[in-house]
């Protein structure tokens, strides 16, 4: 079954909404975290994707992660002077992160890779229903 295309298809657009799940969780872990020196403030992660094509098809594409790369967003300036982090003037660092957009984004990669769970069951189940015809 391993030779089939949907497989591929499916598994690669499974293994990119996997990558996507990882860095979201991770901006989210990382939403609160401070710093006193803003070069050192957490960054969030976004993931690149591309079009791959499958067994040398163009009618089929499958999706590669490119790369995952750090937010260029400058993190948020917050005065907080009691705090242990904060620098000479005050200031802790922030990562510019919306958990509001995170959230989002979750639920969408996650109804993703369930949407690709399904495209593989449905191939594997056509795929032995064929097997089976032969009996």
């Amino acid at each position: 079954m391993s030779n089939l295309p949907i497989f591929d298809v499916a598994g690669s657009a499974m293994n990119a909404q996997s990558v996507r799940l990882s860095t979201i969780a991770s901006n989210l872990a990382n939403a609160n975290s401070v710093s006193g020196n803003p070069d050192e403030v957490f960054r969030a992660k976004q993931p690149v994707f591309s079009a791959t094509p499958i067994d040398g098809n163009p009618a089929l594409a499958g999706v590669r992660v490119d790369a995952v790369n750090d937010s260029t967003a400058q993190p948020l300036k917050r005065y907080e002077p009691g705090h242990p982090l904060a620098d000479a003037e005050g200031y802790v660092y922030a990562p510019d992160i919306d958990p509001v957009a995170q959230m989002v984004d979750l639920i969408s990669a996650s109804r993703s890779y369930q949407a690709n769970v399904e495209v593989f069951n449905s191939a594997k189940e056509l795929a032995m229903a064929t097997l089976n015809m032969g009996r």
